[in-house]
């Protein structure tokens, strides 16, 4: 569906859910757990919601799954007491991938709301596969009597409400998917109570006899529905939970600015404020994550892949949801651990859905198994033998192709010297390779090729970054293609553009950053390197004095562009204006700083009467802040960007396949986390990439993303110099398996990537002021 539409779906669900009143009736459920389950679904059947999945033919809506995820986001926000997931997800799922008679004939039933079938398909605790273990069948024919089922199902849902249950059993060799009708006899139903006021039910069937039309599919085209079924209803789960993780911290918000202790209001205290953000950030990767494996869904995968998407989405909805109902108790006190507050009851029924269909550890675990297993079958890809184009339509271009195609660039074209380093890249040792990418026309994939670069749309993109950083490229020094190019792009003036952003391409112009200033670190509002206008003989310039610290390899750049204070009378940030600055003018003394790990990587740079013509302002004169702010979300895109993880994520593969770490399933488990971290940071950086690209300014949440994936990059470094036991205590490079390895690199990297472009506690302070709107 495309955007308004989908829009308008939300939109008339969440209207719906208020005007029924839908938490005041999940409360009545919770205080009375015997009543009718089924009790609002007329109005359900009436709004057409029992087909939102089901095809026009059998009189359903044909929302998509997309449309579904909207229905049941809104129902995670309101948490409805209806068992849409079950009815209206699992089971109309199942039976429109069918598409044999009898499974034609219920789902019209069920899209006419007189049937609310439940799919009983587990067997034991914690299994999420969709091969019947234990419950089997004879299926004899119509002449030899039918159908005769024996086993045991758990966790049925609906319990007492179900009209009937969609049965998965083992047949002689193949599948069999039946249907058995409330009422039949050899059926035992159990009903189990569950935290949320709703009821499983647990089934025995016991020589249960069956006609011959119970059978509504069996062999391949039964097992494949299934799958099919249950990892599509994992991703409206993902998409109930995310709604009721968005409720949760909605109230809290909303809490945190009324209540008052000590004369103030609570949600003014950094701590509280902080833990808000981080309920954001969860929720707001979580969404993005969503999002993707929705478009994704919607390309008729394989039931592997499905299967694979659905775990990831499920495990980081999950997580987000449990993450926000936990902190939304804590911050709430007292009140928050009463049955009478309404958050018990989104905090009760995200406990009932993170236990449903698989929690968080088990969606990890098979996500992973499913993801080696297709990295396994792929086998090596053919080699690259074509030509390598300077422009192309990269869009049209199938990923894989253009995978192999960068691939057999960086195989031909890159210095293997230069593979996995473990310091920061100089630019004497990364020149010959910006020349290449230059000549070649790729040095600015995100550039629009009207200027000179690529124009790569966010697929490909992102696997540009992944082929580098697998590959063990390493990072230029690029300050002027992620950073002050795509400013000028948006606000420099047509001069400025043509004098300035040829020369970052053609590796003249070697850019660094002027912003931090010894005592204004992250606070920019605070700097004091002051620019005078004036005038001469050669025209309008300004004379710059000051000093500029935590200057990123200043001792190898050419340029560079600052921010400088041009009224001293003027309120802090209104007196600010920004300048391009050439480093080679009289008057400038660049000195290095050594890191942690002994790299001449950060300098100060000292400004002593400079001059600098004015044509190197961009903007308006004091108008600075506002330029900065837009490269301060070019800087906290970049540094979002999946880039460092995924190569730290390479490093701890390396090391792991090295050691055969594999084989601990504690290490294995930790990995596979991690993994799924960074593939939904993926998910995360491409959502804000696309507003980029749009040409459209960065919103302030994107401090989320620097905040997402600098910690991700400590959680990876940290895990890395753990696995090395006692090579985690080696300074300097090692090899392995003939390439330079270092342990500790990415730790020590990590530490600094959560402190630079801002500290993670300033954007974290960032995202409670102006995304969350907690008082100062």
């Amino acid at each position: 569906m495309d955007t308004e539409s989908l829009a308008a779906v939300r939109e008339a669900a969440l209207d719906y859910f208020a005007r029924s009143r839908a938490i005041g009736r999940r409360r009545t459920r919770t205080e009375q757990p015997d009543a009718d389950e089924a009790l609002g679904w007329p109005e359900i059947a009436a709004l057409g919601w029992p087909g939102m999945l089901a095809p026009e033919s059998a009189g359903g809506l044909a929302l998509g799954l997309d449309g579904a995820a909207e229905i049941l986001r809104a129902a995670g926000e309101h948490v409805a007491p209806e068992p849409l997931l079950a009815v209206a997800g699992l089971s109309a799922l199942l039976l429109a991938r069918l598409n044999t008679p009898g499974a034609h004939a219920l789902l019209r039933e069920l899209v006419e709301g007189r049937s609310l079938p439940a799919l009983a398909w587990q067997e034991s605790a914690g299994d999420l596969s969709a091969v019947p273990l234990a419950c089997g069948c004879e299926v004899h024919g119509a002449k030899a009597g039918g159908v005769l089922l024996q086993g045991e199902k758990l966790m049925v849902l609906p319990g007492a409400a179900a009209s009937g249950w969609l049965v998965s059993a083992r047949g002689d060799d193949d599948a069999v998917l039946l249907w058995v009708p409330r009422g039949t006899e050899g059926v035992t139903e159990t009903l189990v109570p569950l935290v949320d006021g709703s009821q499983a039910a647990n089934l025995r069937f016991e020589q249960v006899a069956l006609p011959p039309g119970a059978v509504l599919a069996q062999g391949p085209a039964a097992q494949d529905a299934l799958r099919h079924a249950l990892a599509a209803g994992q991703i409206l789960q993902a998409a109930e939970l995310l709604g009721a993780g968005q409720a949760m911290l909605a109230q809290t918000l909303a809490y945190l600015r009324t209540r008052s202790q000590f004369g103030k209001p609570i949600g003014s205290f950094q701590a509280l404020q902080h833990r808000c953000v981080d309920m954001f950030i969860h929720l707001e990767v979580a969404h993005a994550t969503l999002n993707e494996v929705l478009a994704l869904a919607a390309q008729d995968l394989s039931c592997n892949r499905l299967e694979a998407e659905a775990s990831r989405v499920n495990a980081r909805c999950t997580a987000a949801a449990l993450q926000a109902s936990r902190a939304a108790v804590q911050l709430h006190g007292a009140i928050g651990y009463t049955q009478e507050c309404d958050l018990s009851l989104f905090y009760k029924r995200v406990l009932c859905l993170s236990a449903w269909l698989g929690n968080v550890t088990a969606h990890q675990r098979r996500h992973a198994a499913l993801t080696d297993e297709a990295d396994t079958s792929a086998g090596p890809a053919a080699a690259w033998t074509g030509e390598f184009p300077r422009q192309a339509d990269w869009a049209a271009m199938p990923e894989p192709e253009f995978r192999r195609m960068v691939r057999g660039f960086l195989q031909q074209r890159y210095p293997q010297e230069l593979r996995y380093l473990s310091h920061r890249a100089r630019w004497s040792e990364m020149r010959d390779w910006y020349l290449t990418l230059s000549a070649q026309g790729w040095i600015a994939p995100a550039w629009p090729q009207a200027h000179g670069g690529m124009g790569l749309p966010a697929d490909k993109l992102i696997a540009w970054i992944e082929e580098l950083e697998q590959y063990g490229v390493a990072r230029a020094p690029d300050q002027g293609i992620v950073m002050i190019g795509p400013l000028l792009i948006q606000h420099g003036t047509p001069e400025q553009q043509q004098r300035f952003l040829p020369r970052i391409l053609s590796g003249e112009n070697v850019w660094c950053q002027g912003y931090s200033e010894p005592n204004a670190g992250s606070d920019l509002a605070g700097l004091r390197t002051e620019a005078l206008p004036a005038r001469d003989a050669q025209g309008d310039h300004f004379i710059v004095n000051g000093q500029k610290i935590w200057t990123t390899l200043a001792q190898d750049a050419n340029h560079i562009f600052m921010l400088v204070r041009t009224d001293k009378d003027a309120r802090k940030q209104e007196g600010i204006s920004f300048l391009l600055c050439d480093l080679r003018t009289p008057g400038i003394t660049v000195r290095p700083i050594h890191t942690l790990a002994g790299e001449p990587e950060f300098c100060e740079v000292f400004f002593d009467n400079v001059r600098v013509p004015a044509e190197n302002l961009v903007g308006k004169l004091h108008g600075g802040w506002t330029i900065a702010k837009a490269l301060l979300g070019f800087e906290r895109i970049f540094l979002g960007s999946p880039k460092q993880s995924q190569y730290a994520l390479g490093q701890l593969a390396r090391l792991a396949q090295a050691r055969r770490l594999f084989a601990d399933p504690v290490f294995a488990q930790r990995f596979a986390a991690l993994r799924l971290d960074v593939a939904d940071l993926t998910a995360a950086y491409t959502s804000f990439a696309d507003i980029v690209r749009a040409g459209k300014p960065l919103p302030a949440s994107v401090s989320l993303l620097k905040i997402w994936a600098s910690e991700t990059y400590h959680r990876i470094g940290a895990l890395l110099v753990e696995a090395g036991e006692e090579q985690g205590a080696v300074a300097g490079d090692q090899l392995l398996d003939g390439q330079t390895f270092n342990v500790l690199s990415p730790l020590i990297g990590s530490t600094a990537a959560m402190i630079y472009g801002g500290t993670n506690e300033i954007q974290r302070n960032i995202l409670a002021r102006q995304v969350l709107d907690l008082p100062a």
